[in-house]
């Protein structure tokens, strides 16, 4: 296709209405016609990564933390989106958005923004990086209104988290939903679904500190458990699908890119499907 852009193409007799600025003065001169350059459009898409960095993500029982995976996932998906000629960048978030990587594309540049997510990994948050006060709880509705204020032109929004967060962000990422393609990109545990019988143990909220001695001895308390995690899975799910809002899980339990390729099977799959039922 050919459009406004930076990379030549080829050259044409200028026709009414054309830009002035496209001019080729050199071949014009040597011509009783002027002509106009042509050039191939930037077609390089925005692709933006919201990051959880909440403390409720440095939690693991399996192949590595939930934090961990969330950073290997950032660098994995970022990789794929420049090396097509896309620009990438991201929001750091917790309470609110901590700190804004502008898009950009080139390896380098996906090397800088990788660096300074894994700052926040090692055990800085964000603020701490930036000059901020301190994290707060997870507010994902904040940060996801935000976002939306802030980037404005139509782009992939990758959202990154855990979703352990109280509600409110389910309008926020409907709203984000329409003017960008929304992937979630719910990262997990097995523990989250079920407690071993391991005796009595000190459960402590990541993010408010709060500890709870529990009985994990107790048949009638993990079937409890089980149940009440299955509701909230069923919960989180029904919501990203109603904000249309593609859904990628993630678990810590295996390894990073047979999960990616699944669910980039399953995307291609569904939209095979929409476009049958269209053409008929």
């Amino acid at each position: 296709m050919r459009g406004a852009g930076l990379e030549y193409s080829d050259v044409r007799e200028y026709q009414a209405g054309d830009d002035p600025r496209t001019i080729e003065w050199n071949i014009t001169a040597r011509s009783d016609r002027p002509y106009v350059r042509e050039s191939l459009p930037d077609r390089g898409l925005d692709a933006w990564l919201l990051v959880d960095v909440t403390r409720s993500l440095d939690w693991g029982t399996a192949r590595c933390l939930k934090r961990q995976l969330a950073l290997e996932f950032a660098a994995v998906v970022g990789q794929l989106l420049i090396g097509r000629g896309n620009r990438v960048g991201a929001l750091l978030f917790d309470d609110r958005v901590r700190s804004i990587i502008p898009p950009s594309a080139g390896r380098t540049a996906l090397l800088q923004l990788i660096a300074r997510m894994e700052r926040a990994t090692d055990g800085q948050t964000p603020s701490a990086v930036e000059g901020g006060q301190g994290a707060g709880p997870t507010d994902l509705g904040r940060a996801l209104a935000e976002a939306g204020r802030l980037i404005r032109r139509p782009s992939m929004m990758v959202l990154i988290s855990d979703f352990m967060t109280p509600g409110g962000w389910q309008q926020p990422l409907s709203a984000l939903a329409i003017r960008h393609e929304v992937v979630a990109v719910w990262i997990t545990d097995p523990r989250e679904g079920e407690i071993p019988d391991v005796g009595v143990v000190t459960f402590e909220d990541p993010e408010s500190g709060e500890q709870i001695l529990v009985d994990t001895r107790s048949a009638h308390l993990r079937a409890r458990f089980q149940q009440a995690a299955a509701a909230q899975r069923g919960t989180i799910r029904a919501d990203l699908l109603r904000a249309r809002a593609a859904v990628a899980e993630m678990s810590t339990a295996a390894e990073l890119v047979p999960q990616l390729v699944a669910f980039i099977k399953q995307r291609e799959a569904q939209r095979s499907g929409r476009l049958a039922r269209v053409g008929a």
